[in-house]
């Protein structure tokens, strides 16, 4: 009986490599030497995977906009077969890109292809490449080897991306929590449960505006603490978490990780120098020029009618965009109470104050910011936000 289950095992194994075989030329490479025979004992035949080492990757972030967050992905490295497995491959030439990517309509795919491609472009750019290998049992890399050539046909490579639950981080995670036989038990962090919104505020935190934008888009459910399980769409989160894993079975705990290894060190990353004025600067100089307005409308005693249209056309043009993010597939846009002060009302106004009728709008106005402070309470707002409303109070003067 014994006998007939080791011949079944063995078939089994051959099967898993032809199917790697079969979905992508990259891995028929090196087949021939995944058997190896112990010189003293003709004929006994080592099993396969002693020899793979499979291990997460995390390359630190760099200054294309797309990046600042890192990235993760898997690498099956068993003598001269060497593979990354890379659920981050997109591209910007398709249709509609910006627009799918703001509507969480996104697809992301994932592809196979040679380390040696893959670790140049992070050395370029300057970002570190941190390894873990990963502490699986030889069944337990069989069974991620299955799974990884399952992931690979056509049908399966491509999902649709969400930025915080289904990622690039996420993805390889998932993968391997799906291999091991037993339960892996996470070192809880209870001194950090930050929000989406302060994760990709300190990831964003060279780059003024674009925090401003995602401070727009996020709506009240990126201002509540996240779990651990979340957390790890970030892939430095990923990569503490495993470190500080263990894996239990039958009474017994073994290391997630065996072995970190840093294979890129850190290079110098140039940060890009933008003239532009950071998005506090434009509401401080949006108010300087309102309270002279202001100060000109009570000296002349006259209104600028014409200033008020202006900042009913931006308000209410914003409020169009915030208003389409209400139908994104991305869960954290759906209630955001940046409507409460941007949203399309103030264009339907603009007729009855070029006409000089603005009691009614003073009083919506009014309405709109008290809600919005209001509001202030439950959602963090973005940078600039509450000067560029004051910039409004101003204008509900009689």
């Amino acid at each position: 009986m014994k006998h007939l289950e080791k011949k079944i095992k063995r078939l089994f194994t051959v099967a898993i490599l032809l199917t790697f075989s079969y979905i992508n030329p990259i891995f028929a490479q090196n087949d021939a030497k995944l058997v190896y025979y112990d010189s003293d004992s003709i004929g006994h035949k080592f099993d396969p995977m002693d020899s793979v080492e499979v291990s997460l990757l995390t390359c630190s972030p760099h200054e294309e906009i797309y990046s600042l967050y890192g990235h993760a992905a898997l690498r099956w490295h068993s003598g001269d077969q060497d593979l990354v497995f890379n659920w981050g491959m997109f591209s910007f030439g398709k249709p509609y890109f910006v627009l799918r990517f703001v509507f969480g309509l996104t697809d992301y795919e994932l592809a196979a292809y040679p380390f040696d491609h893959f670790w140049p472009y992070y050395q370029q750019w300057g970002s570190s490449i941190t390894e873990q290998v990963l502490n699986l049992t030889n069944d337990e890399k069989r069974k991620l080897q299955v799974a990884l050539a399952e992931n690979l046909q056509p049908e399966n490579r491509v999902y649709r991306y969400n930025f915080f639950y289904n990622n690039c981080s996420t993805k390889p995670r998932d993968m391997v929590e799906g291999c091991i036989n037993g339960e892996v038990v996470y070192n809880p962090r209870e001194d950090f449960t930050p929000t989406f919104r302060e994760m990709v505020r300190e990831c964003n935190r060279y780059h003024w505006w674009s925090k401003f934008g995602n401070d727009m888009l996020l709506g009240v459910k990126a201002d509540l603490k996240t779990t651990r399980e979340e957390q790890e769409f970030l892939p430095q989160n990923l990569m503490y978490d495993f470190a500080r894993a263990q894996i239990f079975k039958d009474g017994e705990y073994r290391p997630l990780v065996k072995e970190q290894r840093l294979l890129v060190p850190p290079g110098v990353q140039k940060l890009g120098v933008s003239l532009m004025p950071d998005p506090t600067m434009i509401a401080c100089m949006l108010l300087l020029l309102s309270l002279c307005i202001a100060l000109y409308e009570w000296r002349k005693k006259k209104i600028c009618k014409w200033w008020d249209v202006l900042l009913m056309i931006v308000q209410g043009l914003v409020g169009i965009v915030l208003t389409v993010m209400i139908f994104s597939q991305h869960p954290t846009t759906s209630l955001n109470l940046n409507l409460l002060l941007f949203n399309p009302l103030p264009l339907f106004f603009i007729p009855a104050i070029i006409k000089g009728k603005r009691q009614l709008w003073r009083k919506v106005l009014l309405a709109m910011i008290a809600l919005f402070a209001l509001g202030g309470i439950f959602q963090s707002y973005a940078e600039g936000m509450w000067i560029v409303a004051l910039c409004l109070l101003i204008r509900c003067k009689k």
